[in-house]
């Protein structure tokens, strides 16, 4: 039996509640301070906004800042098997922005450990200096009503993991003038291509 989204109803929210404007900042504790100040860096294309000895504070946009990094030497690495967060996704504005950022990073040394078409996303998983897991992704669907019919269709519910794809092949292929609609369209799946959570 397949999940749907009839057998997990969506409770209906609070009327009274008021929902935060928007997601402010992510604080992480690293081992490898300078290390993770410097990844985080590279792969966001960030600033330092503020520094000292305890914290380091990151922002890529007009926040003061999205990421805050915390130096946490003496703790203990996180286990991959742990319960908490498990990774943090930052989502940009076009496919062509997404595979300009694989090829800089790449120029970096620094490679995905997982490409995935996920189905509302295309995504490129990294792993900072500490096995934290970024997640740099780019909408597939123009609209929400878009994405909402494609759940509605059962293509999710048939595989909600989605289908791995090989970036460089991405890559090439858009750089030969294959539309980014077509790149980032779902694959037709079956159940049997189901892929395990990394």
């Amino acid at each position: 039996m397949s999940d749907s989204m009839d057998q997990f109803p969506i409770p209906c929210p609070d009327p009274e509640a008021r929902a935060p404007r928007k997601l402010a900042h992510i604080v992480l504790t690293t081992r490898r301070f300078d290390e993770a100040i410097h990844w985080w860096s590279v792969v966001l294309g960030a600033r330092v906004m503020y520094r000292n000895a305890l914290l380091c504070f990151l922002s890529y946009d007009d926040e003061h800042h999205r990421l805050a990094l915390i130096n946490a030497a003496n703790f203990d690495p996180k286990r991959r098997e742990s319960t908490g967060l498990d990774h943090v996704a930052f989502t940009f504005g076009s496919l062509d922005d997404l595979l300009h950022t694989y090829a800089r990073l790449k120029g970096h040394g620094l490679r995905p450990q997982w490409c995935i078409n996920h189905g509302p996303t295309t995504s490129l998983y990294y792993r900072d200096p500490d096995g934290i897991q970024a997640e740099l992704q780019v909408d597939n669907f123009a609209a929400p009503e878009e994405l909402e019919a494609w759940f509605r269709s059962g293509a999710f519910a048939e595989n909600s993991i989605g289908v791995e794809f090989d970036p460089e092949h991405l890559l090439e292929r858009y750089q030969a003038g294959e539309p980014a609609a077509l790149l980032m369209r779902p694959g037709e799946v079956t159940s049997r291509q189901f892929l395990t959570l990394r």
